[in-house]
């Protein structure tokens, strides 16, 4: 199932998304109205609206952007890192997360903004040590990510909170993929319909497993919060004006526009 969240007419929802589009349209979708949130169990209401008549919302609204750095070799490599032995982790605030749509305001203390592609995991229960056996049964689903970075400052400060967490850094959507196999899926970046990141989730080195267990064992994980999985190979400049997308198979596109910060 595809749940989106949205808004319509001032009220705020989730829907299951239902029907078939041609690639980059919403022509065919339709939203079915969910009763209550996708965290417990939930009944869909019949009631349906065309995806073209809502605005899609990020699909969820984290506690707390979990993001893994260096997850996959190349990635590290193009960028003159070591690959850690260990899952290396690192947070992105609520305040960071958009949806799709939504414009990225490029910050006005960075001169160097890149993309990078991800997978990311919504977490659909409150978790804490979690065992690997049993980390499916806390997914909710999945979703497309952009982890904006504001390389230049990443490079020169030792902790990457402005780099990565400045607002609007986290674009998150179109919505949550709950039915999929996360093992092997192809993830693609384009700016202004050029290709830039091209790469599979398989090239991961730490799982969605490794992950989950790691952070668990430090936190409590919500429902609603988020995993970033790493990028591929490929990242690079975003510019004002430039319209970045990011696809992963199997859940759709991602698609915001880069501003000047007002």
């Amino acid at each position: 199932m595809r749940i989106a969240r949205f808004s319509i007419d001032g009220n705020v929802a989730f829907g299951a998304v239902e029907g078939d589009s041609p690639p980059g349209t919403t022509d065919g979708l339709v939203l079915d109205i969910i009763k209550g949130i996708p965290f417990a169990d939930f009944e869909l209401s019949g009631t349906k609206v065309p995806l073209s008549k809502v605005r899609l919302l990020p699909p969820v609204l984290p506690n707390k952007v979990v993001a893994f750095g260096r997850n996959y070799a190349e990635h590290a490599k193009e960028l003159g890192n070591e690959v850690p032995d260990a899952p290396f982790a690192f947070f992105k605030p609520s305040t960071s997360v958009i949806g799709p749509g939504d414009e990225i305001a490029y910050p006005s203390f960075s001169q160097e903004l890149h993309h990078e592609a991800e997978l990311a995991v919504g977490i659909g229960r409150m978790c804490r040590e979690v065992p690997r056996e049993r980390v499916k049964d806390v997914i909710l689903g999945y979703t497309c990510a952009n982890d904006v970075t504001a390389r230049d400052v990443q490079k020169r400060e030792k902790q990457w909170a402005r780099a990565k967490g400045f607002d609007t850094s986290c674009p998150l959507g179109p919505w949550v993929e709950t039915d999929l196999d996360p093992s092997d899926l192809t993830i693609q970046c384009t700016v202004n319909g050029q290709q830039r990141q091209l790469g599979r989730t398989s090239q991961m080195i730490h799982s969605i497993e490794d992950l989950i267990v790691n952070i668990s064992e430090a936190m409590t994980l919500l429902p609603g919060d988020v995993i970033l999985t790493g990028t591929p190979e490929g990242v690079g400049p975003l510019n004002v004006g430039d319209e970045v997308a990011v696809t992963i198979e199997g859940i759709g596109t991602l698609t915001n526009k880069v501003i000047k910060r007002g």
